[in-house]
């Protein structure tokens, strides 16, 4: 089994992205924003696995054709999420998931919802198709009648032995060929349903609540039966408001921190 130690001392290099434009905002956002989200993504799909190194500075400035800036403040952010570490003269390496911050969630865009899946692995206990009925059809906000492909399961990282928590994700049966990728795949699925279909997740509504761990649960998580949890649910929605997935996630509440940023507009 290769060590963290081991990465560190043989770092490796990737075949690197062609260069490309940044994809067009809208809303005036931030070059290094759009770095860090072009980056981040990258780093989940395994364009940069742990032990590689991110392109020189030069070289990412010359593939977005921005500012030696630029790249320093993106490569700032990714330090600040710890998904890479830099040291003097050893350039940028994409750093393993650290247990500790397993129960930190933060979210300021929905790219940000990519970091929450590195390091994660979902392990699937059961996948089948079902109905809605009234009480499910209320539950995820879909249409009674409707039909879902139910994938249930925990998410857990390699370097923790404490489950984060266990998931219940319903994916639109328009998309639920992603089903057979699943259990080989270490990204968020939206992304999946993205790349497979041509689609585009345009919102993500979360929600918050508390809940009781029965004790069907609690041994899997590794929690006391009755224990609190805090469910969060996501419910991601295309362009054309068509819900494409909802996801379910049940964290012992010791476990789960979420940090929210909040900006003035300017205007």
């Amino acid at each position: 089994m290769t060590s963290n130690t081991d990465l560190k001392k043989r770092p490796t290099r990737q075949r690197r992205p062609q260069r490309a434009a940044l994809p067009a905002s809208s809303s005036g956002e931030a070059l290094y924003r759009q770095v860090v989200q072009v980056l981040k993504d990258e780093i989940v799909r395994g364009v940069y696995p742990v032990g590689s190194q991110l392109p020189t500075e030069e070289e990412l400035c010359a593939r977005f054709s921005v500012s030696r800036y630029t790249i320093r403040e993106a490569l700032r952010r990714l330090r600040e999420d710890r998904l890479v570490a830099s040291r003097q003269g050893a350039g940028t390496m994409v750093i393993p998931f650290d247990p500790s911050d397993a129960d930190l969630h933060q979210v300021t865009s929905i790219n940000d919802l990519v970091t929450f899946a590195v390091g994660l692995r979902f392990d699937i206990e059961s996948m089948e198709m079902i109905t809605a009925d009234p009480a499910l059809a209320e539950r995820i906000g879909g249409a009674i009648g409707e039909r879902w492909l139910i994938v249930r399961g925990y998410r857990q990282s390699d370097q923790s032995p404490l489950p984060a928590c266990w998931a219940e994700v319903f994916v639109n049966e328009e998309f639920a060929g992603v089903g057979r990728l699943l259990k080989r795949n270490r990204g968020p699925i939206f992304h999946l349903i993205e790349d497979l279909f041509g689609q585009r997740i345009d919102e993500v509504q979360q929600q918050i609540s508390a809940s009781i761990i029965p004790a069907t649960m609690a041994r899997g998580l590794k929690v006391e039966p009755n224990s609190v949890a805090l469910d969060v649910q996501r419910t991601y929605r295309l362009t054309s408001g068509k819900i494409a997935l909802v996801a379910i996630n049940i964290h012992p509440a010791e476990r789960f921190r979420h940090t929210m940023t909040i900006r003035r507009v300017k205007g």
